[in-house]
């Protein structure tokens, strides 16, 4: 019969499948801890012996089969190890009579429109996810840094550095993914380092098919922000540049004296600039492209630049681009603190 999706496994959303004798077959772990029933006694229960009201679940498992997308009910009640409450949706898997369930508890999924499950549930999954990859990202960083230890040449070490740096990196977004809360406390940020390790990856990444030029002003103050997110949408940028299929990528930082973000004026700001001599921007996508899921290639997610702005706009900043064939240019505008004499230090 057919089997739950391989993700079940990882999702923090209880599911559960029964086949054609409302027999259940699968119960993920996350099922089993919300009921308080272990997998072993669920195996092969009748699915009308967790007591469903007012639905029961053969009822409802026949209503999926008849319908031909997924059913819900809402505000069930199931008996378990205690008494749970949940939103249950129904969905047919294949031709056998095999039925999925997913539980949405309804103190963690409130709400009446089914539209606001999506999210949640998106959520539940991410966590789900997170936790699977932090512990090989753990052990890669730190295989890189028993690497370091043994290379001498300072080229390899730089790319060693960088692997080191960008497991941290996403160990410390899998940790926001799995424990969400305050976004971290703004910090002092050389915005000329995060420009330079974003060269190192995209080097690596392109190899010789691009050339990346730097223009730097060395007179910048230092940034208050989390530098792990600006690395984040600076990678995005130059990536945006690369799969345009850019020839050349220049990095320019200057100095903006008087800028307005928005409704705020602001003395002084950075101004970084992506300049690329790639295939431009489709005119059809031009009023969309910040807009997320919309990317100008088949296979892209419509996610990077999305992302950037928001980064952007995180900062009080923004971000902004012209484009034609054979030119495009992103400007990310990051607006500076009043600073004192003493940390207005070389960028």
């Amino acid at each position: 019969m057919p089997a739950a999706a391989p993700t079940a496994d990882v999702l923090a959303t209880p599911v559960l499948v029964v086949d054609a004798a409302d027999r259940l077959v699968f119960a993920n772990p996350a099922c089993s801890a919300w009921l308080g029933l272990g997998a072993r006694r669920l195996q092969g229960l009748d699915a009308a012996a967790l007591e469903a009201q007012p639905l029961p679940l053969p009822e409802l498992a026949a209503r999926a089969r008849a319908a031909p997308a997924a059913v819900c009910a809402r505000r069930q009640q199931l008996a378990g190890a205690g008494t749970r409450f949940a939103d249950v949706w129904a969905s047919p898997l294949g031709s056998e009579g095999a039925v999925q369930f997913e539980f949405h508890p309804t103190d963690e999924f409130p709400g009446e429109d089914p539209a606001t499950l999506l999210p949640a549930a998106l959520s539940a999954a991410l966590r789900g996810l997170a936790h699977e990859v932090r512990n090989p990202l753990a052990g890669l960083k730190g295989a890189a840094q028993l690497l370091a230890r043994r290379i001498e040449d300072a080229e390899l070490r730089r790319y060693v550095d960088v692997i080191e740096a960008e497991g941290a990196r996403l160990l410390a977004l899998v940790d926001r993914l799995l424990a969400p809360g305050a976004p971290p406390a703004p910090e002092p940020v050389n915005i000329h380092a995060l420009l330079e390790r974003v060269r190192t990856l995209a080097e690596a990444e392109a190899g010789w098919a691009v050339r990346i030029e730097r223009d730097y002003d060395p007179s910048l103050p230092l940034l208050h922000g989390d530098p792990a997110r600006l690395t984040q949408a600076l990678l995005n940028l130059v990536r945006n540049a690369l799969e345009a299929e850019a020839g050349t990528v220049r990095l320019r930082t200057r100095a903006e004296h008087g800028v307005v973000i928005g409704e705020v004026a602001h003395r002084l700001a950075v101004r970084v600039e992506v300049e690329d001599s790639g295939r431009g921007v489709p005119e059809d996508l031009a009023e969309r492209i910040f807009l997320p899921l919309v990317s100008g290639r088949a296979e892209g997610t419509g996610l990077g630049l999305a992302l950037a702005q928001q980064v952007a706009r995180e900062h009080g900043g923004s971000l902004g681009f012209r484009s034609r064939p054979g030119h495009t240019l992103f400007t990310l505008l990051l607006p500076l603190p009043e600073l004192e004499p003493e940390e207005a230090a070389d960028g």
